[in-house]
């Protein structure tokens, strides 16, 4: 089995995160809609945002991390 793309732990079925990261994923998505229909904010500025807030997961912070630098790399 994969391991998890945010840590060392095991992948879900999906083969990118583990339960806890996917999680995070889901929500970081879930939210966005509505981050850019208050804020007018683009992707990348969205996940600085969830980093940089202090009320963040550890989760969320690490798969955000995780986002902006493979749309960074172009991966």
């Amino acid at each position: 089995m994969p391991q998890c793309k945010a840590c060392s732990k095991e992948a879900d079925e999906k083969g990118v995160y583990c339960e806890l990261h996917a999680k995070a994923y889901e929500n970081i998505l879930y939210k966005y809609d509505r981050w850019k229909k208050a804020l007018d904010i683009g992707w990348k500025d969205y996940l600085n945002e969830i980093i940089r807030n202090p009320l963040t997961g550890a989760s969320a912070k690490e798969v955000a991390q995780r986002l902006l630098t493979e749309k960074l790399c172009g991966t």
